[in-house]
């Protein structure tokens, strides 16, 4: 029997674990919290924060895998590389899980390679903040270089609004680091990519629905994408022009990109599967494709099968409501028979405060739903939220 590591035991990795048990492998987990979710489901389990890079190539050397995974989430990925160099198993190199979790390397790749971004200065702290401060033209985006689900990302219009931004990023960044950038406006998209022996495949397009500003926190995703062939086609050239600028060799990337009048421009990438049940779900039920299966078995060095079954419709869209205390939720059950819906789940508790949302950590829960087309599945959606009440005081 083959064995898999995944690092992460939470919410985000449960998918990879069961898929895992479910194909057959025998799965060991590491996660600083003996008590997450995806705990029970492993058959081995390691008390190693994710991001301990020691630490878990400690472990890897101990639990010998075939593989190593994680999903959804960025800074593991850093250990996940180390022990693919350590314990020479597939999987990407030290040096690209850097470019692919620092976006300031990142862009710089991009910047190498001549891939299309949004023009940037990279601030280590107050003082280098201050030196260039004069050279920003508005508006601008500025952002921690090392965190992710939209934790520190700020729109700001003038000075004073950079200034306070400076100090709301350089908040949620680990290392103190920031990045300002041209804001691009238009159509935001992600592209789910796998890389099977150095060549990306597109597997899908994501239209993205975000709060704008000032955090632009993703509140909705649909595919397949609504843009014309000859858009989509340039959206595909830039995601595998970006893969290959920071070293994706095997294994799925996440993409994204915004659509601007010079045409789409890199936003950043990661190295894994997207969150917010892109690749876990919507990618399944527009393609057929179970890209999880995909990942672990490209982990484990085995043939994997990225072929499009059919083209059908598949949308996510997460509950928005005032701020306040949550009251009372009426009418899930009502709306989970609704044909087409997959799934509806809520992820904060009665009695808490909901409503601002800053990251995506704030929000209430989510909807996901299949259609024969993206419009239908849209329709579902909407159906199921006008289903369900949720009462805030």
């Amino acid at each position: 029997m083959k064995k898999i590591m995944i690092i992460g035991a939470s919410i985000l990795q449960l998918p990879a674990i069961r898929k895992a048990k479910e194909l057959g492998y025998y799965v060991g987990v590491v996660d600083y919290n003996p008590e997450a979710i995806g705990v029970p489901y492993a058959d081995e389990y390691f008390n190693v924060s994710t991001i301990d890079i020691d630490g878990v190539v400690s472990v890897a050397k101990q639990f010998k895998p075939n593989g190593i995974m994680t999903l959804a989430t960025d800074m593991p990925m850093r250990s996940v590389a180390a022990v693919c160099k350590e314990l020479e198993i597939p999987g990407i190199s030290p040096d690209t899980a850097i470019k692919a979790t620092d976006k300031a390397e990142m862009i710089k790749a991009f910047e190498t390679h001549g891939v299309e971004h949004p023009w940037y200065f990279v601030v280590s702290d107050r003082t280098d903040f201050e030196s260039i401060i004069g050279q920003i033209s508005y508006p601008c985006i500025i952002k921690p270089t090392d965190n992710a689900g939209s934790r520190g990302v700020v729109l700001c219009r003038d000075k004073s609004e950079l200034i306070a931004g400076y100090d709301y990023a350089t908040r949620e960044s680990r290392g103190g680091s920031v990045i300002i950038e041209e804001y691009l406006q238009g159509p935001e998209f992600s592209v789910e990519v796998m890389v099977v022996e150095s060549v990306p495949h597109v597997l899908q397009i994501t239209d993205k629905i975000t709060t704008g500003a000032p955090h632009f926190v993703e509140m909705g995703h649909t595919q397949p994408t609504n843009q014309p062939l000859n858009v989509q086609e340039k959206i595909i050239d830039l995601a595998c022009r970006a893969v290959k600028a920071v070293g994706i060799n095997v294994g799925p990337a996440h993409v994204e990109m915004i659509l601007t009048t010079q045409g789409p421009k890199m936003v950043e990438l990661g190295a894994r599967m997207g969150g917010d049940c892109i690749t876990t779900h919507l990618v399944p039920l527009s393609t057929g494709i179970d890209m999880v299966a995909a990942t672990i078995r490209l982990a484990c060095d085995e043939e994997v099968d990225i072929e499009p079954k059919w083209c059908k419709g598949a949308a996510i869209r997460y509950f928005e409501t005032p701020i306040g205390i949550l009251k009372r939720i009426d009418g899930i059950e009502r709306a989970k028979v609704i044909p087409g819906v997959k799934e509806i789940s809520i992820v904060h508790e009665i009695g808490e405060i909901v409503g601002e949302i800053g990251s995506s950590v704030d929000r209430l829960g989510f909807i996901i739903a299949q259609g024969e087309s993206r419009n239908d599945a849209i329709k579902i959606c909407e159906s199921a939220q006008e289903s369900i009440h949720i009462y805030i005081v």
